[in-house]
């Protein structure tokens, strides 16, 4: 048994190896392609699963070619290597101390063929950034994940994922089309031509007749024909996919399947084209608690047979864990649960009709259910996702709230449906004999797979051999009702051991005959899917150090990678909080010059580089947004002369607003290589993150703001100050009116009243100081900002119109900030306040009160990553689609990371976030380019090369 030590393990890295693999392939010259940087290897080391393992270097290839290259200097150097992609995996399949090689930052094409029919797709996509691609369709991928959003088709094929309505059916395995993979040796097969298996033979003879001579010891083996039948009746990702010698003849099919499965241990999935399925439109759902688990799995055979898309099932400890949430139907919120379980059922189909017949033909048998509450299947999106809640909400409630310093562990296994409820009761009480407590049973209950949650402290030696006794009993369990022991997030390191155990001496034979037979000197993924040394799954076990509250629940998953502008720069959000944990490791085993190298680093790839857009909350199971984290070390790390600079500005905003709006009229009618230069130099003497970068693109100065009383106003408007420091243009980017000024124009033609209070020119949202950290100066803004809007609502009666997206959501959340601490002695409740952002005001009351009269034939629209946390980007849309007809949401649509300042601040940023989203803008023409906030208008058009506004001001002019 082994805790692993970042420490130990960056000192033992093969250097010399590592250094003569990095030589030989200079001439790949891309700047990220290799690394070997402290800081990179341990960011990478950490996964979702509880392992780490510190890769000797980071390698990212942008091609097949790159690749082939890489296996070859490998082999030479005997370097092992393993490839990584979402790093959402479980089971420690995606960890290495040799060559760890990023599949996902430059292999992320997604090809849609045959009108959505196939799709060919890169390892780096994610299955969500597939299924949005197919969805103009009506088209979506087979396997379903829950980690849809953040895991990518590198590892769904890897691990032959699934989900939960996937089952054995709609897998990687039965949906595959073809694929394109490149062996250990360097050689590269397309299954798609049609001589595939002579280009196999010809080119891999040896391992051509050996896949033959494997697939006949097979067949003419019964007991191992038929073990092979069992075990894959089910879903299972234990060991290699020995299935693909029974159903397949051929060997480049053989070989084709295997690799599904294999873990990354086989060679390199360089593309998979899939068949794809319908989407289906109408869904019913439902919930159906019955007193015992028995009862609920005895029921599944006629729920499978009526046809349920999905039948989820939460355990007694489940049920008791989501009504602490407060999220779950009052029915179920009002039971004493004892045994209880519930099953989570849905019917699809593509019409309300077909999802009504469903339902009249279930019927009988639904009423003839045991059940102990009265069955109501909904097909209310509320209903459902108040259904839904109860499920969903299990691993943040657990996983949340489990000590500081334990790991969160999600475990999956699969049994025979008959089997279930006695296997789910007798894993219920190996928890209580190991003493895990709130250690939740759920799953995909028609299949008979079904997840656990254990917290494990592994520092403890004592927990650690508790673990490892509650594993050998479970495993029994398992094998004794003839299941596997991974179902879906597969084999990995956890369960190698186990392998031959699961499957038989035989059979286990004939995968390492495979393995090697392939990967002769076990250079691919060595120790993950097979495994001869009994203690490997507690060896290089995760310990989680305790760190900053706001990030310490944090379960290394990966869910907010994909959201995160910095993730193809520096750091990701998981990646923020893992450095923040190994320099607490580091200080802890006393190597403070491993401690002090990281955190320097970390100023710039853990601070700097980071938009504090909260986009990672949006994904985050445990709800965690990483900007908290951020913004406590700038407030702790501040500059004093810039924090009391900005205290300064803060109590003459006025003053600022206006000289910054002037600063820039004055900039743009110089040459531009005068102010250009002269922050420049500002940069290099001062600092890039204090002084920004003057751009040419950037426009002239606004208006000031001024107040107008109102007596008849049925809204306060709050004119954002970024509209009085950056003045708005026209398409081609000359001054034009701005938002502030197209907004009353529009309140004016619809006849809305509206007043903008006394000292707007002293207010701000807040958020500038917010996120540099600047404490008391958010503070001193936040005071007047609220003093004033409450007396400017008339106590909270009038809402309060923003006219710029970020600038509403700081408001809203300086309200919680001030509702949040209390009245104070003024008394007043400013949780009353109410704040509308402009284009929400436009969809809801604007627009039934204007006529279009000049269209804009096609539009590109940027929702700002405020319009995400505020829940209007459909608002958003549905302004866009009432000007024109052709309104566009780019599908690689993400933060701009321009976070105010910060593009100008650090350019290279906004130029990373913004790759993709402009590359599929600029692959087409528009009329217009939108967005609703004016500094993620002016990353956008520096990204893209053309000029976007605020949607209110081409709402303005398209209505005249």
């Amino acid at each position: 048994m082994s805790v692993a030590s970042a420490s130990q393990a960056l000192s033992r890295s093969a250097t010399d190896s590592i250094a003569a693999f990095a030589a030989e392939l200079r001439d790949i010259t891309h700047s990220d392609f290799f690394s070997n940087s402290s800081l990179d290897r341990l960011a990478m080391a950490h996964d979702a699963s509880h392992y780490l393992l510190v890769p000797g270097a980071v390698v990212r290839p942008q091609s097949a070619t790159d690749m082939g290259k890489i296996f070859a200097a490998a082999d030479r150097h005997n370097l092992p290597l393993t490839f990584r992609s979402g790093g959402t995996s479980l089971s420690g399949q995606a960890g290495t101390e040799g060559l760890l090689i990023d599949t996902r930052r430059h292999f992320r094409g997604i090809e849609v063929l045959d009108g959505g029919q196939r799709v060919r797709v890169q390892p780096g996509a994610t299955v969500q950034a597939v299924n949005t691609a197919l969805a103009p369709y009506g088209r979506k991928l087979g396997p379903d994940p829950a980690s849809i959003s953040a895991c990518t088709i590198g590892g769904v094929v890897a691990n032959n994922s699934s989900g939960m309505s996937s089952g054995t059916e709609f897998n990687t395995y039965k949906t595959l089309d073809s694929m394109v993979f490149i062996l250990p040796s360097g050689t590269v097969i397309d299954t798609a031509e049609p001589d595939a298996d002579a280009q196999l033979a010809a080119q891999e003879p040896a391992l051509h007749e050996g896949l033959t001579r494997l697939r006949r010891q097979i067949l003419d083996n019964p007991a191992s024909v038929a073990k092979i039948q069992q075990q894959f009746s089910m879903k299972n990702t234990m060991g290699y996919g020995l299935n693909s010698f029974v159903d397949y003849e051929l060997p480049v099919k053989i070989l084709e399947h295997l690799m599904i499965g294999s873990e990354g241990t086989l060679g390199f999935v360089a593309s998979a084209t899939y068949r794809t399925l319908p989407v289906l439109s109408h869904v019913t759902t439902g919930l159906l608690t019955f007193s015992n688990l028995i009862d609920a799995t005895k029921a599944i055979p006629q729920l499978v047979e009526a046809g349920t898309a999905t039948a989820e099932l939460l355990d007694a400890t489940s049920i008791r864990v989501a009504q602490r949430t407060g999220q779950v139907p009052e029915s179920l919120a009002a039971i004493e649960v004892i045994d209880h379980a519930t099953l989570l059922v849905e019917f699809s189909g593509n019409s309300a009709e077909e999802i009504t017949h469903q339902q009249d033909q279930a019927a009988p048998m639904l009423a003839g259910l045991p059940t102990v509450l009265p069955v109501r299947m909904t097909s209310d999106a509320a209903e459902r996702n108040k259904l839904w809640a109860a499920r969903r909400g299990l691993y943040t409630t657990v996983a949340g709230a489990r000590p500081s310093g334990t790991n969160a562990l999600l475990e999956d296994v699969v049994v025979p449906v008959e089997k279930l409820g006695t296997t789910c009761q007798s894993l219920s009480e190996l928890f209580d004999a190991h003493g895990y407590q709130d250690s939740v049973i759920f799953g995909h209950a028609k299949d008979g797979n079904i997840h656990f949650m254990l917290n494990e402290q592994f520092r403890d030696a004592k927990l650690l051999k508790r673990y490892e006794a509650f594993t050998e009993d479970m495993v029994q369990l398992i094998l004794d009702a003839d299941g596997s022991l991974k179902a879906e997030h597969g084999t990995g390191r956890i369960m190698a051991p186990y392998v031959r155990r699961q499957f038989g001496d035989e059979l286990y034979r004939i995968m390492c005959e495979l393995k090697a037979l392939i990967d002769p000197k076990n250079v691919f993924n060595p120790g993950v899917v097979l495994s001869d040394d009994p203690a490997s799954y507690i060896q290089n076990l995760k310990v989680a150090e305790p760190v900053e509250e706001e990030v310490d629940r944090c379960v290394e998953c990966g869910y907010c990678e994909p959201v995160c502008p910095s993730k193809d720069l520096t750091l990701t959000p998981r990646q923020r909080i893992v450095i923040r944990r190994e320099i607490q490791a580091a200080q802890a085993e006393g190597n403070t010059a491993l401690a002090d190298q990281l955190a320097t680093e970390y100023t710039y790839h853990g601070v700097q580089t980071c938009a504090v857009d909260g986009m990672c909350l949006t994904r985050c199971p445990v709800q965690i947004n990483t900007g908290d984290l951020v913004r406590r070390l700038r407030s702790e790390q501040q500059n004093k002369a810039a924090a009391k600079g900005w205290d300064l500005a803060a109590k003459n905003w006025a003053a600022v607003d206006s000289t910054a709006g002037l600063a820039l009229t004055t900039a743009k009618a110089l040459p531009f290589p005068l102010p250009k230069t002269a922050t420049d130099i500002g940069r290099k003497l001062l600092g890039t993150d204090l002084v920004p970068s003057y751009k040419k693109d950037l426009p002239a100065g606004g208006k000031p703001r001024a107040p107008q009383p109102n007596p008849r106003a049925e809204i306060v408007f709050f004119p954002a100050c970024v509209g009085a420091m950056f003045g708005g243009v026209d398409s081609t980017g000359a001054p034009a009116p701005s938002a502030t000024e197209a907004f009353t124009t529009l309140c004016q033609r619809a006849g809305v009243e509206f007043t903008v209070p006394e000292g707007i020119k002293s207010l701000c949202c807040g958020t500038p100081w917010k996120s540099k950290g600047y404490t008391d100066g958010y503070q001193h803004m936040a005071d007047r900002v609220l003093d004033i809007l409450w007396a400017a609502s008339q106590g909270g009666r009038l809402p309060i119109v923003c006219d710029a997206s970020s600038c509403t959501e700081g408001l809203q959340v300086m309200k919680e900030k001030a509702a949040a601490s209390g009245p104070g002695a003024s008394g007043r409740d400013y949780s009353q306040l109410t704040f509308i952002d402009s284009v929400e005001f436009a969809a809801d009351r604007l627009l039934t009160a204007l006529t279009v009269t000049g269209p804009i034939a096609s539009l590109a629209l940027h929702p700002t990553c405020s319009v995400t946390h505020l829940g209007i980007a459909s608002k958003f849309v549905q302004v866009a689609q009432a000007i024109s007809p052709d309104a566009v949401v780019p599908q690689a649509w993400g933060c701009c990371a321009y976070a105010g300042d910060r593009g100008m601040l650090h350019p290279e940023l906004t130029a990373s976030a913004t790759a993709a989203e402009a590359a599929e803008v600029n692959s087409r023409s528009f009329e217009a380019y939108a967005s609703t906030n004016r500094t993620c208008e002016q990353g956008m058009t520096e990204a893209t090369g053309h000029t976007y506004q605020n949607i209110l001001q081409l709402l303005e002019k398209a209505t005249r």
